[in-house]
């Protein structure tokens, strides 16, 4: 045999470039065809291997000795006798013939190896998912277990040797496969959840997606992380997402843990941390921006948020050595903690992830002399902050708008409210047509104090509230004026005969005054004269129609009243 052996268009671990694959007596390498950095895995790291179809032709997964997988596609069915033959002689190790189930069925055996779990239909594998790209896992229902894939934004087939990083398999891809669920019923034991037989009356049975989800925890590293855990802190409660978690951090990652979801973040995916102190006087929230979110479910929380009492004391010691604080956390962690809490959780936070803590600008307070503004997002209420860069609704929607992006901001009232007096609505519009955010049933009086702040971070104002009083109170004085001109000139204005009849019924209803007027309904008040104007004209027309009875029309008045 040749001293290499050399193979084209092979794709390591489902990039999207392919390159050259070469072995030799010391191990295999790979380099992309465009340029970039290369993949090298040593001989003594090969701990077996398999031959089997896959989709660019056939596949050679290469099982290492710490529990990495890694695949090289593209081969053609007339090389498998020369990678026979490279991986006997020169890895002392079968390449491994596998023949996958093409029978589409969705119900099997999962079966837990060293690096993979692998689901068997019909004792023929019918798909692999390597350890390594499993970020979480949650029980989602009675018998049901949901299973999550790492989502890396790299996209780039290279930096391999690290084998342990999340999501380099699926980030390849043009689409992600974000999640898989299980539906496990039924009690099985830990032996034969591994793939073996039923052992001893003491290997105990258990729920069967209960011993799954700890089987898949343990072998994917997912509750446990590399060292020890730095600090605890039990029972916070957490408004986004909603419940009550146990936190654990760890040197490059914390866990939330809940009663029902699990998840572990690392710190890298932490974009913003945010102090935000309520209104109340009596609790404070701690905001922490993800990237890429949390996912439960079909539901993605780009924020978590926590609430704290303020006056919540702790003490508490960090799990670090002596070593570590002077050199790794050096001006970053203290050993001792005597704090409240939400303080101790900030300041971990801020040494463990290296983040810039947010707090609410100096410039800007309510009228009540707070940071928060109550306010609510369509139905949902909340709290707008006005941060030094931007705002930050809390606490669901969980929204985070920066002044960069603000094209403009208008104040405008409910109509047809019966609180638009005391209150008032904003819409914050985004650059480059990206929506608008609004932002209702605002105190009356944060207006001022919102408009200065405004315009001292150098954001577009539009006040319609003062357009519309400034209109209002225009057409109030117009009327006020048109009503004053009528009481002046009212006597010289040509209004007709109206004013000459109504002063003429005056003086008539005057000169009268001493006699007796007929009421409406006496039996005189038809032939009663008054002298004035309007009773000579009724004369005048009784006269027309003597022969009109007037007895005719109270026996009609009487039968309707009777």
């Amino acid at each position: 045999m040749a001293a290499i052996e050399s193979f084209d268009n092979i794709y390591l671990d489902l990039s999207k470039e392919g390159g050259k694959c070469r072995f030799a007596e010391t191990g295999l390498g790979w380099k992309p065809a465009g340029g970039g950095e290369a993949f090298t895995l040593d001989q003594s790291n090969i701990g077996g291997a398999q031959w089997s179809r896959a989709a660019k032709g056939f596949e050679v997964k290469v099982l290492q000795r710490n529990s990495g997988v890694i695949q090289l596609d593209g081969f053609q069915q007339e090389d498998y006798e020369r990678l026979s033959k490279i991986f006997k002689n020169w890895y002392s190790t079968n390449l491994e013939q596998k023949e996958h189930s093409l029978r589409g069925w969705n119900w099997g055996k999962a079966e837990f190896g060293k690096a993979e779990i692998t689901f068997n239909v019909q004792n023929r594998p019918s798909f692999e998912i390597p350890y390594s790209e499993i970020s979480n896992t949650n029980l989602a229902g009675r018998n049901e277990i949901a299973v999550e894939f790492a989502v890396s934004e790299g996209g780039k087939a290279n930096g391999h040797n690290g084998a342990s990083n999340k999501g380099k398999k699926a980030s390849a891809g043009k689409d992600q496969l974000v999640e898989m669920r299980f539906y496990i019923p039924g009690t099985t034991t830990r032996k034969e959840a591994e793939g073996g037989e039923a052992g001893s009356d003491a290997d105990e049975e258990k729920n069967a997606v209960t011993l799954f989800y700890d089987t898949l925890i343990e072998k994917a590293e997912i509750g446990e992380t590399a060292g020890d855990t730095i600090a605890t802190f039990l029972d916070v409660l957490h408004l986004t997402p909603r419940g009550r978690f146990d936190i654990d951090m760890y040197d490059s990652s914390f866990r939330l843990r809940g009663k029902t979801y699990d998840y572990k973040i690392q710190y890298e995916a932490i974009k913003k941390f945010m102090v935000l102190p309520k209104p109340d006087d009596l609790h404070c929230m701690l905001c922490i921006g993800l990237d890429p979110p949390l996912r439960q479910g079909q539901t993605r929380y780009p924020f978590i948020v926590m609430q704290f009492k303020s006056d919540e004391e702790v003490t508490l010691d960090l799990n670090i050595t002596e070593e570590e604080l002077e050199g790794k956390y050096k001006d970053k962690l203290q050993s001792h903690y005597e704090q409240p809490l939400h303080q101790v959780v900030t300041y971990i936070f801020k040494g463990l992830a290296n983040k810039k803590v947010t707090a609410p600008a100096k410039d800007f307070t309510t009228h009540r002399q707070q940071y928060g503004i109550k306010c609510s997002i369509k139905a949902s209420e909340g709290f707008l902050y006005c941060l030094e860069k931007a705002f930050m609704f809390v606490p669901k929607p969980a929204t985070y708008i920066s002044y960069e992006q603000t094209q403009s901001i208008t104040f405008s009232r409910v109509g047809g409210a019966v609180s638009a007096l005391s209150t008032f609505d904003i819409t914050v519009v985004l650059k480059n047509g990206q929506g608008s955010s609004q932002f209702s049933n605002i105190n009356r009086e944060d207006l001022k104090a919102l408009e200065d702040f405004f315009k001292l971070k150098g954001l577009r104002v539009k006040n319609e509230i003062d357009e519309d009083a400034n209109l209002i109170a225009a057409a109030m004085r117009d009327e006020a004026m048109d009503s004053s001109e009528e009481e002046v000139v009212g006597p010289k204005a040509d209004r007709g005969s109206a004013d000459e009849d109504e002063e003429s019924v005056d003086e008539d209803f005057q000169a009268e005054s001493d006699s007796d007027v007929a009421e409406e309904f006496d039996s005189d008040h038809e032939s009663d004269g008054s002298g004035s104007a309007e009773s000579d004209v009724d004369n005048q027309v009784d006269d027309e129609d003597e022969e009109e009875p007037e007895e005719e029309e109270r026996p009609k008045k009487k039968k309707k009243t009777g």
